[in-house]
């Protein structure tokens, strides 16, 4: 592009208001993808800079140093084999001259042809030159392709002002303008064609049109004459100012909300943040249901104090400016009443009747077709809950009579947050706002007095909800948690319902990293496979036995979960292939596993264990597991077997002791021993005592070796 005169472009779609939810996305994608297919056809170059434009009425993109006209193209165009091509006497046969018609030449290019070796044979080749698109084919191509890739939520048909035509689109367009410099690119869309004229604000602009008076003044002129920030990015970062200018001096801190800002961002073209408020006695309604209804109906900004907690004021994203804005204060603050009033009526209706009277009702709630109603579903949470407490019962085996007492308390909590977990479905609070789901039962249980243990675990055995989530706060919403999950688990795959590519409706990938973060955050002496197995009776004959592919399912999201924390695909495979059961060992199985690839020795040591291993593998039937002394010839391995006596059991009792660094960092000793064997020491010797015993002898150096982590998957391919 660099020999090529340029100039910048704009193009811009004037439409109705677009969906709020998908603008940010829709912008993005019509300015990529046009600028994309703009590069392709060679009107620009990969220097170019793309600014995409977003607001709730236009779709725009800025575009650097772009062509009036493609370079042309140098093209060579193969013909047929030279056999094929010319007769006996070298003259052109019918059939090249019918393949020069279709190129456009005729014979008299002939003997410009090229000859070249292609394959075996010999092919005729002709080299024409293509020329560049111009600017108005390729833009209209480009504004073609954008519009029928762009991530349209739902599509609408409307009718076009001739009364006849209909087209679809997202929502009606009105104006198309398309500029390179100052000059008029005559491209057409959706039934309009391309001008310099566009539109600002509703209300605010100077003027019903703005006359563009080129490309590098839209932004320019849309903010001074429009009173319109076209910038989606810049209008977002005004908003986030103005928040916190308005929250300061009332000593308080906007709601952390990201979507919600993507979401105002893309309803006001200017945006004026007003501080509001409401009464004061709303603050009686738990926190959550508050700010809910302000964000989800009516995208309002909730202020917090500095300990996180409501307060009654409140700020409002308007997409005006008046000289007065107390009309639009109280309108906002009148319209939030009712909402709030709503809360408080739904909060104060559900604490008349207790969670435990509601739970009849769960039978009358369907769960699945397959899997029954959520009373069903309850039922089987509190048997898996109690299953887990049994087996924690017997992962702290010996224990004292006080110990018993706490597990025995524990299991009378798990029983009753268990049965009363999925209570809240059935309250007006939940039916209005799921996502309030155990947080309302927690604040109802408490309402109640039931034991604050109780309370916290049914408002925490959803969790974690989501990436980066808090786990449960105590036992019992631990094991409550982990029972959901793993019901959730086992029994849609018990019935088939896995997730399919981009596809888990059941966000059983979710349910599964959950089941993980417990395990291995809060170290639990718990066995996965045994949790698993201990659940699939609860289901009786609905479902099939799922532990295989369940456990294969929460290998992968393990180890994309781990590699997501830092630790190397070969670090992640050598832990993992030894299918540990207890995964809150893993993260220090995983650092021994580092630690011990910075020995000196590590590298000879994960050679020769993979070399072990093959070995073994090749032996058929039953491996020989004695190892005789006075079969031990060779000074090899005699030292081996001295060195594996002495450093196996320390290895041994280091890994008993979970100290998997150090058991790993003992087997270093072996690696002059381990050098020697196989330096001097024919394994398959023709003596078949002698050949079983030194493979007795492997097989104990490849026992010892592959406790932590099976070591030859750090060796190198």
């Amino acid at each position: 592009m660099s020999n090529i005169s340029t100039s910048n472009l704009l193009v811009e779609l004037f439409v109705e208001e677009l969906p709020p939810k998908a603008l940010k996305k829709l912008g993005e994608s019509f300015a990529q993808v046009l600028a994309d297919s703009l590069r392709t056809q060679g009107l620009t170059g990969a220097e170019a800079t793309v600014t995409p434009f977003a607001t709730p009425r236009r779709l725009a993109v800025h575009i650097t140093q772009v062509a009036a006209k493609a370079a042309d193209r140098a093209v060579q165009q193969k013909l047929m084999p030279v056999s094929v091509a010319l007769d006996a006497s070298g003259q052109p046969t019918p059939a090249l001259l019918k393949k020069l018609a279709a190129a456009g030449a005729d014979a008299s290019v002939v003997p410009q042809l090229k000859r070249a070796p292609d394959g075996k044979a010999e092919a005729l080749f002709l080299d024409t030159v293509v020329p560049g698109v111009t600017l108005a084919q390729g833009l209209q191509k480009a504004l073609d392709e954008s519009l029928s890739r762009l991530p349209i939520p739902k599509v609408m048909t409307y009718q076009l002002a001739d009364g006849w035509s209909d087209v679809k689109f997202v929502r009606p367009a009105h104006g198309l303008v398309a500029l390179h410099g100052d000059a008029l690119v005559p491209v057409s869309v959706l039934g309009l064609q391309a001008g310099r004229t566009t539109r600002g604000h509703r209300f605010e602009a100077r003027s019903a049109e703005i006359q563009l008076r080129q490309a590098d003044t839209y932004e320019q002129q849309l903010r001074e004459e429009g009173a319109v920030i076209a910038s989606f990015d810049q209008r977002r970062a005004d908003i986030v100012r103005q928040l916190q200018a308005k929250a300061d001096p009332l000593g308080l801190t906007p709601i952390d909300a990201p979507e919600l800002l993507d979401e105002v961002c893309a309803l006001v073209e200017l945006p004026n943040v007003l501080a509001c408020q409401f009464e004061a006695e709303f603050l009686a309604v738990p926190q959550e249901c508050l700010i809910l209804t302000m964000k989800a109906n009516q995208k309002y900004f909730p202020l917090l104090d500095s300990h996180g907690k409501l307060t009654h004021h409140f700020l409002v994203v308007s997409n005006i400016h008046p000289a007065d804005a107390s009309a639009v204060v109280e309108g906002n603050e009148r319209v939030v009443r009712p909402r709030l009033a709503d809360a408080k009526f739904f909060f104060d209706q559900d604490r008349k009747r207790k969670l435990a009277d509601r739970v009849d009702g769960l039978s009358k709630v369907v769960y699945h077709g397959k899997l029954g109603s959520q009373g069903e579903r309850s039922e089987r949470v509190r048997a898996i809950a109690h299953g887990i407490v049994n087996q924690l019962r017997m992962a702290t085996l010996p224990y004292t009579v006080e110990a018993k007492d706490e597990f025995d308390v524990l299991d009378s909590k798990v029983k009753e947050a268990s049965l009363l977990a999925k209570a809240d479905l059935l309250t007006d609070m939940v039916g209005e706002f799921p996502e309030l789901q155990g947080i309302m039962g927690g604040y109802y249980a408490r309402h109640e007095g039931l034991r604050d243990g109780v309370a916290i675990a049914i408002e925490d055995h959803y969790k974690p909800r989501f990436a980066g989530d808090a786990l449960p706060r105590n036992h019992t919403g631990t094991v409550v948690a982990l029972a959901d999950k793993l019901e959730t688990l086992v029994g849609l795959f018990g019935i088939g319902q896995l997730p399919t590519g981009d596809k888990d409706p059941f966000a059983l990938r979710r349910h599964a990293l959950g089941v993980i973060r417990i395990l291995v955050e809060k170290n639990l002496p718990l066995d996965l496979p045994a949790l698993i197995e201990a659940a699939v009776p609860v289901f009786g004959d609905l479902i099939q036995n799922p532990t295989e592919a369940l456990l294969g399912f929460f290998a992968d999201r393990l180890a994309v979960s781990l590699r997501d924390q830092g630790f190397s695909a070969q670090e992640v495979d050598a832990v993992l292939a030894l299918s540990p059961a207890r995964l809150g060992d893993v993260p220090r199985r995983l650092e021994a596993v580092r630690s011990f690839a910075a020995l000196p020795e590590s590298a000879s040591l994960a050679a020769a264990n993979k070399r072990v291993g093959n070995i073994l593998k090749k032996i058929e039937g039953t491996l020989p597991t004695e190892v005789k002394p006075e079969l031990l010839q060779e000074a090899a391995e005699q030292a081996l077997a001295a060195a594996l006596a002495t450093v196996g059991p320390q290895a041994d009792q280091l890994f008993e002791q979970h100290d998997y660094a150090g058991s790993l960092k003992a087997l270093a000793a072996l690696k002059a021993p381990v050098d020697a064997f196989f330096d001097g020491v024919m394994v398959n010797a023709d003596d078949a005592a002698l050949r079983a015993n030194r493979q007795a002898l492997l097989k104990r150096l490849h026992d010892a070796m592959n406790r932590v982590a099976d070591l030859s998957r750090l060796a190198a391919a």
